[in-house]
């Protein structure tokens, strides 16, 4: 492992501006927290957020106030990369979820559809055994 010097300065990769036409808005939503992320069509993150990186701690985190500010908070900087039309992904149970929604409209990108992705067992593990009292 090499050691570094002292006056040893590292330069930084800075993060590239790209333009991006066409986006994809994943919302993440549980019970505890909401994530969106902005990425493109190949899949590469441009953007994301969250509700502890908005400065929101606890079971604050999960309200529906919390998902709309992440949304205006992502949806904003996207437009600044250029995203003008995008896909809506949708995922989990939470809160946030129709509120994100309603945000990301309202901002001012076109959203071309919406579609959940919430991955439902099809008869998944099995369930504990019956309570006896």
């Amino acid at each position: 492992m090499a050691q570094q010097k002292k006056g040893d300065v590292r330069k930084k990769k800075k993060p590239t501006r790209r333009n991006v036409v066409n986006g994809i808005i994943h919302i993440k939503a549980s019970f505890n927290n909401t994530l969106i992320s902005v990425t493109d069509e190949k899949g590469d993150v441009l953007t994301w957020s969250s509700g502890g990186k908005q400065g929101f701690k606890g079971s604050r985190k999960s309200t529906p106030f919390v998902a709309q500010v992440i949304a205006e908070d992502v949806v904003g900087r996207a437009m600044e990369m250029g995203v003008k039309n995008v896909a809506v992904l949708v995922s989990g149970p939470g809160a946030g979820r129709e509120t994100a929604l309603r945000a990301i409209a309202k901002c001012g990108v076109k959203v071309l559809h919406i579609k959940d992705v919430t991955p439902i067992p099809h008869n998944g593990c099995r369930p504990p055994k019956r309570r006896r009292v």
